[in-house]
């Protein structure tokens, strides 16, 4: 688990990744700052039972600064 420092551009070679994983979410109060917590489950294949493969959390600027990211990757979504 991590909390979300920063954003930066890459350039990896990225595929679209075979498999789906459904993703949970919270947001919770740490000493009066309020983080969104995410975490995704093993695919559907997965051998054992669903368990939180990966996770994440944001603070009030990590989440604005992934807004604006999410936003101009798909600009459908700019007037939302």
């Amino acid at each position: 688990m991590a909390r979300i420092r920063s954003f930066e551009p890459s350039a990896q070679d990225v595929k679209r990744h075979p498999t789906e994983v459904d993703c949970q979410y919270q947001s919770f109060l740490d000493n009066g700052v309020r983080l969104l917590h995410l975490s995704t489950f093993g695919s559907d294949h997965r051998s054992s039972r669903p368990k939180s493969s990966q996770s994440m959390q944001l603070d009030a600027r990590s989440a604005a600064e992934l807004i604006t990211i999410i936003k101009n990757a798909f600009p459908e979504l700019r007037n939302l």
